[in-house]
């Protein structure tokens, strides 16, 4: 009796299996991930002499051999021959990698490139899928169906061996840098299209991504050359042509043609984009596979980046992962936006917002690691963890350095000082420092209204405020808690149209 798509394969495979989550508590194992530095996934090119059709290696400890709810490396190469094979097709067939282990019943795969995380459950490795060599058969079976006339031979090696993985990790490092050092040198206004992906709908329903010379995609693994050659070589599949459209917005990047083909691939969710801005409501929508967040920092006027990699709070308190969930999915969340670290080598990188001039807070890594796409000017006047944990040394590092993001606290000083006047004209008033906490009673319904009554008082002393004189007064609460008296829920409705006099 056939246990799924093929007799060989003791789990089932399909469609209705993407998208499946693995938590802790059921997995087998997990390969890559937060806890593991070296990890990766690479396609390669080769000829037809350099590799066996269908065969599967295995370097290192096989699933059998590893120890439940341990985290381990995972090194993933898919080496493809054919006539139609090309250097450009890499990192198109290198995507599907992600897509395609995600049919697997059982078996999670996030991200790309160099932040792959899988995890296997438990149901699934009782059901026999305890080999590396499986997933491979089922890799180059999905392969070899979907890219019929392009694929003729392929080979899967899967490394878990840690000593092994470290020198093909940092080759994979370098073939990423050089795929995306291609497209630096166009811009969005010299091509006639853009392209689009829809490969993470799966996770996100309405994410729509779009691909220019200049924005690259959220994931890091699609520039314009890889999406455009996937548009040609697999029309029907999730990378496809974005006609550019009439240009309606030259700062903040809306086109005519991105609002028409997102609003259809998002069926109707999302009817307008911006690219190159975070501070609008129509920002790009995220998915989840993004490799960094820019979040904006209202306190200081800024925009910090954190990379998925990143371990703790950020400055503003949350860690990644919180601003995930609220990031991804498929939204426009205006003061977040999920992103690639090549973006910011982009001379579109938030250009609508001041680009660099904007930036106040990154890792130190991520720091590094972008070094030669900062301002020299600016490169010191950006903070990290290390010189700005929190809100609080973030501005007083920002202040020292004279960071170009001061320009926007003009409105803010002025705030300041007017805020020192009225504590100096508080001090005059006698207001008890003790405020009554109220208790919340049950919730009634009046007048069609749901009423929560709160109990308690905030008295201030008779004349206390009249006392102070004439003219008018700003009171400003600091570090306050607010008790109202009451909350009030009351469904709003349309006024009825009022019918004309005939």
């Amino acid at each position: 009796m056939s246990k799924g798509m093929w007799d060989d394969i003791p789990v089932d495979v399909g469609l209705v299996y993407e998208g499946e989550r693995i938590r802790k508590k059921q997995m087998q194992v997990e390969l890559g991930g937060p806890k593991i530095t070296e990890k990766f996934e690479l396609v390669q090119a080769r000829e037809m002499d350099e590799i066996e059709d269908g065969k599967v290696i295995v370097v290192g400890p096989d699933i059998s051999d590893m120890k439940v709810g341990e985290s381990y490396p995972l090194g993933i190469i898919v080496e493809v021959a054919g006539g139609m094979v090309e250097k450009d097709l890499e990192a198109v067939l290198e995507r599907r990698i992600h897509e395609f282990m995600n049919y697997i019943e059982g078996f999670m795969h996030l991200n790309q490139r160099y932040d792959i995380w899988c995890r296997l459950s438990q149901g699934s490795f009782k059901k026999g899928l305890n080999s590396l060599k499986i997933i491979g058969t089922v890799l180059t079976r999905l392969y070899k169906s979907e890219f019929t006339n392009v694929i003729e031979k392929i080979q899967v090696t899967f490394y878990t061996d840690a000593e092994k993985i470290k020198p093909l990790y940092e080759k994979a490092r370098e073939i990423y840098n050089a795929r995306d050092a291609r497209a630096r040198g166009l811009t969005d206004e010299e091509v006639p299209e853009f392209y689009g992906c829809t490969l993470c709908q799966s996770f996100a329903p309405s994410h729509v991504c779009t691909v220019t010379p200049q924005r690259i995609s959220l994931c890091g693994a699609i520039n314009w050359f890889d999406a455009r050659a996937a548009a040609k070589v697999d029309p029907k599949g999730p990378n496809f042509k974005i006609e550019k459209g009439e240009l309606l917005d030259p700062v903040k990047g809306e086109y005519s043609g991105i609002n028409e083909i997102t609003k259809k691939k998002s069926l109707g969710e999302v009817e307008r984009v911006h690219l190159y801005t975070i501070l609008s409501p129509y920002n790009h929508t995220s998915c989840g596979c993004f490799e960094a967040i820019a979040f904006y920092i209202p306190e200081v006027e800024g925009i910090g980046i954190v990379d998925r990699n990143f371990k703790g709070n950020t400055v503003n308190g949350l860690p990644f992962s919180t601003m995930a969930n609220s990031t991804g999915g498929g939204r426009q969340t205006v003061g977040f936006v999920g992103m690639a670290i090549e973006y910011m080598r982009s001379p579109k990188f938030f250009s609508a917002d001041g680009g660099w001039k904007r930036v106040v807070w990154l890792p130190a890594n991520v720091k590094e690691n972008v070094k030669d796409a900062i301002p020299t000017e600016l490169y010191d006047k950006i903070a990290t963890e290390q010189e700005a944990p929190d809100l609080a040394s973030l501005k007083e590092f920002l202040k020292e350095a004279d960071h170009p993001v001061k320009e926007y606290w003009t409105e803010e000083e002025e705030e300041e000082e007017e805020e020192e006047e009225a504590e100096a004209a508080a001090q005059m008033m006698q207001i008890p420092t003790q405020m009554p906490q109220m208790q919340m009673g049950a919730p009634q319904m009046v007048g069609g209204m749901i009423q929560l009554p709160m109990f308690g008082a905030v008295q201030f002393p008779a004349g206390a405020i009249g006392g102070l004189g004439g003219g008018q007064w700003k009171i400003i609460l600091k570090n306050a808690k607010i008790y109202a008296e009451e909350m009030i829920i009351k469904r709003v409705e349309k006024p009825k149209k009022k019918q004309k006099k005939k």
